[in-house]
Parts: C-alpha cells; structure tokens; sequence
C-alpha cells in the first residue's frame, strides 16, 4: 500500500487526479478500523493531515464554512451558537479521543447512513464543497448521498469545506442506541426550525438506505405553523400537531432488521424522536429570550 502526503490543497487535488484510486485520510477514525481488520485494502493512501485550510472554519452572516477537517471537538467548543444541532451531534459521536481527530468531511466520505453528522445537516440545510483539478463546486446536501455508503463526488474529487446555514431558530438532535456515544445510532433523528423562512427541516439517520429528510412531515409542519398563527403567537403546540408529525417522519423511513434493531422498532423509534423534539424545539422557539437572540443573527 502506497502512502502519500500532500503539504498542500493543490498538491493533494494532483495526486488524486493522477491516481483516483487513492483513498483520502484525515481522522482516520473510519478507515483505519476497515484496514485493521482487513476488511479494505486500498492502492494508496492520501494523507490530508497537513493541509491546514482544512481544519479552518469562519462563521459568516448566512452560513458557516467548515474545513473538512474540523474536529467534532472545536464544532462543540466554538460552534454551538451557529451551528446547535451540529453540535449537538458531535457529542454523541463516539468517545472524546475519537472526537478529537473525526470530522465531517469523513463521515461525508464514508456516506454510512448510520453517520452522526447527517440527520443535523440535512436539518439544518447544508451544501458539500468538493474540489479537483478541474474546479470546485457545491453539492447540495439532500443531493449528496446516492446510495449505501455512496456518495457524489467525482473520482478525482476531495471534500474541501461543508457550508451550512446559521441557525435561526432551535435545532435539536438525537439518536437511538445503548449508550448516548461510543456506539453507532440505531435511528437517529435531527429537526431544526427556521422562523426566517418561516420553514422546518429534518433529517433521519441509520432509518434508510441513505441519510433522508422527512419531506411529507415537514410540509405538514410548515403549514401547520402557518395556518395557525403559531410563529407570531408562540402558542403551544395542539398534541395532534405533534403526534401527526411523528406520524409522517415515522412513514419516511425506509429500514431494515439489523443486529442493532428491527425495522419496526426503527420506525417506532424515528416517530417518537420526531415528537419529541418538536416539542423541544417548539418550546425553546417560545421563550422570548431566545426568540429575540435569533431575530438579531
């Protein structure tokens, strides 16, 4: 096995042009137990370790650039206001040490359905940039994944950066397994408002072939809010408001029987981490505090 280490973007974007087999490294928190066990043997390595632009972020007025890099640690330490359910995800992944080396641009590579990051950013509204010798460009999220394990990207292409909206509105974040990290999600499930557009996103992890949003469930939700007044009323949520909305996240689920769980317990699972955090985030969006700390971002 070839190892190869770029000191610099331009260069890796080379090698991965002249030799796209080549399979990129950073955290290696994926990869390196598919190696140790075997179960992958690439041509060649591309170690990205050195490449310091991806382990940068900057948080603008609409979006938040995040290096491909970042480790889940700096996303929970500095990134928490931009980018709650993101954060709030991070903490579920896996163990501190782990934690300080992963980052999204490998669970984005990897494209496991079972991936922390993606219920949060299909949620909050994110798009991939991905980059070759060629040029670059931005992949929509909900564009991103396209099958089991899966992805867009080109053969010759890299992650660079994901841009993902700052948040307007509470996001909430969860998953199903037994233990709150250090274990991949049964189900997991990410919800985040967003009173600017006067809209709602999801996202469904380890519940379907790919990462999905809940697209019926949230139309319905959009409406809901809207017809009844609820963004500029801040009243409580009907029960039935709740309870159909889990409803139809349940029905946007498409799983299987695993070891981990069956698809039934799945579908259960994903209606009640729907509800729930509707609920979350529907109360939190009423405080008046936090209603007028997102009006000024």
């Amino acid at each position: 096995m070839e190892f190869l280490r770029p000191s610099g973007w331009e260069e890796a974007l080379a090698i991965k042009a002249e030799l796209p087999t080549a399979l990129p490294i950073a955290g290696g928190t994926d990869i390196m137990v598919e190696i140790n066990f075997d179960h992958r043997r690439p041509d060649a390595l591309l170690d990205l370790t050195r490449i310091g632009e991806l382990y940068e972020w900057e948080v603008g007025e609409r979006t938040t650039r995040l290096g491909a890099s970042v480790p889940y640690t700096q996303i929970m330490e500095n990134l928490r206001a931009p980018l709650p359910g993101l954060a709030l995800a991070s903490h579920t992944v896996a163990s501190p040490q782990i934690r300080n080396r992963g980052g999204v641009g490998g669970n984005l590579g990897t494209a496991s359905p079972a991936g922390d990051a993606h219920p949060a950013l299909l949620a909050a509204g994110a798009e991939v940039e991905v980059a070759s010798v060629r040029g670059s460009r931005l992949i929509p999220i909900d564009e991103f994944y396209t099958g089991v394990k899966r992805n867009a990207l080109a053969a010759d292409e890299l992650i660079r950066a994901v841009h993902v909206k700052n948040a307007t509105g509470p996001q909430q974040f969860s998953k199903v397994g037994t233990r709150n990290a250090m274990v991949i999600a049964v189900c997991a499930f990410g919800l985040a408002l967003h009173p600017d557009s006067r809209t709602v996103r999801t996202g469904i992890g380890s519940a379907a072939p790919t990462p999905v949003r809940a697209k019926t469930a949230e139309e319905y939700l959009t409406a809901a809010l809207e017809d009844g007044g609820f963004w500029d009323s801040g009243e409580a949520l009907p029960p039935a408001v709740a309870k159909q909305f889990g409803d139809l996240a349940a029905a946007a689920c498409n799983p299987i029987d695993d070891v981990r769980g069956t698809a039934a317990y799945r579908r259960h699972a994903i209606g009640v981490l729907a509800r729930r955090q509707l609920l979350w985030t529907w109360e939190a969006y009423r405080d008046p505090r936090q209603r007028r700390v997102m009006r000024t971002r």
